[in-house]
């Protein structure tokens, strides 16, 4: 991957992303609003990547961040501009921002519909949601600039919710998905001709221990969501990521501007089979043995961020 990458994420598809990241070679920084968790992350990491030579962790407000190389601890809320500005201009030592991942985001409890949801509720999911992916995207803007790259990877997370309509709402976050998804699409071709791409990554409801646990031995209210996918089975973190680390790369050199949709097919399906759900993919944070390409071996003399893609 290339230098001065930034991901956010110390668990689900944040968490994932950075181990694959991790995989090719990145040097990651990761962040939280919890330390405990944030070092949980970090020792998950370091046990699957061995390899990974730099691994730092600082601690924020609204999930994490996962920058390409940088040794340095930092407090950051991504709705507060000038937190996220310090943690872009922290990567001026190592060539400045290449690609940066706008993962940090609140689904509140008490997220409802145009009655019930409080208007504090409202606001604080579109200052983390939206505003925050707007001051990654800002400052992402700024470093590509103002170190002179000619290419650039912006992935922004949204969600199916904002292509789909529920019948339980959340609405505050579902307005602020579709804020990110005009956000992102303007700013595709705002920075096209500066070879600047923005896309946004559309995961659907993904099997987590936050959903099981909501769901629990509710058979019902399992199968009113089961049914959507044709699949028969929730998504996996680790599929998101995948798309994340191709969005990421230049073999998505010409893919801009797009509502990424990774559903399993979902949105498109109408009637769905019948029979027993398909087998899912191992969350890499499941294992307990490394998933190093080259194992045993430090990334040094190895991977080197010119020469590796």
């Amino acid at each position: 991957m290339l230098p001065g990458t930034e991901l956010t994420g110390t668990s689900g598809i944040g968490l994932e992303t950075c181990i694959l990241f991790a995989k090719e070679g990145a040097n990651v920084l990761m962040a939280d609003i919890s330390a405990p968790a944030l070092e949980k992350a970090s020792a998950k990491l370091r046990q699957l990547v061995p390899s990974a030579h730099r691994v730092e962790t600082q601690v924020n407000s609204c999930r994490c961040l996962f920058l390409y190389r940088t040794k340095h601890s930092q407090v950051c809320d991504v709705s507060k501009e000038t937190d996220v500005k310090s943690l872009v201009d922290h990567l001026d030592s190592w060539g400045g921002v290449d690609i940066m991942f706008n993962n940090a985001g609140i689904m509140h409890a008490n997220d409802a519909d145009a009655i019930d949801t409080p208007e504090k509720i409202w606001d604080l999911t579109q200052a983390i949601n939206v505003k925050g992916v707007w001051f990654g995207c800002k400052h992402a803007v700024i470093s590509l600039r103002k170190h002179g790259k000619t290419k650039g990877s912006i992935i922004n997370t949204a969600s199916v919710v904002a292509l789909v309509g529920s019948a339980t709402p959340q609405l505050a976050y579902t307005a602020s998905k579709g804020a990110v998804l005009a956000l992102t699409r303007e700013l595709a071709i705002v920075h096209a001709r500066e070879g600047f791409r923005f896309n946004a990554l559309c995961p659907a409801p993904l099997n987590t221990p936050l959903l099981q646990d909501w769901l629990g031995d509710d058979k019902p209210k399992r199968y009113r969501r089961e049914i959507h996918f044709p699949s028969g089975r929730f998504g996996e973190a680790i599929e998101q990521a995948y798309a994340v680390l191709f969005l990421a790369s230049d073999e998505a050199s010409f893919i801009n501007g797009q509502d990424f949709v990774v559903d399993g097919g979902m949105t498109k399906a109408y009637v769905t089979p019948e029979g027993p759900p398909l087998p899912a993919p191992k969350n890499n944070t499941l294992q307990s043995s490394q998933v190093d390409a080259i194992r045993g071996i430090g990334l040094a003399g190895v991977f080197r961020a010119a020469d590796h893609p």
